[in-house]
């Protein structure tokens, strides 16, 4: 499994901690670092079964700046969430954690990190 994660985050410290307590074997990716492309944002989403503006992080410096408050949440709008994820990997919400099943979840809670275990 991959997890994107900013090291700064307690969320995603408290997965990554998790994850060890529980023995998974897993890759960690900087997403700041390495920013994910559209397609793999696209791929991700289609995994966790959530549309870019359910993974934005509206509160951020950048989203008040793009006045992301105001894009629409429709197909339409869809192109334009991807491309501002794309460019400005801040605005991804951390962690997000892939499985090998397939599966794929935002991590904010053990709840859901655990689910990616069972």
């Amino acid at each position: 499994m991959e997890i994107w994660i900013n090291p700064r985050c307690s969320k995603c410290r408290s997965a990554l901690s998790l994850l060890d307590e529980e023995g998974a074997e897993y890759t960690v990716r900087r997403y700041l670092d390495e920013p994910p492309t559209r397609q793999e944002l696209e791929e991700v989403l289609g995994r966790l079964g959530l549309e870019p503006w359910d993974i934005a992080r509206t509160g951020e410096a950048v989203a008040k700046e793009l006045g992301m408050a105001s894009w629409g949440r429709e197909p339409a709008s869809r192109g334009r969430w991807l491309d501002a994820l794309a460019e400005h990997p801040i605005l991804i919400q951390r962690p997000i954690i892939t499985a090998d099943d397939g599966t794929a979840v935002v991590g904010r809670s053990p709840e859901a990190v655990r689910s990616v275990l069972e």
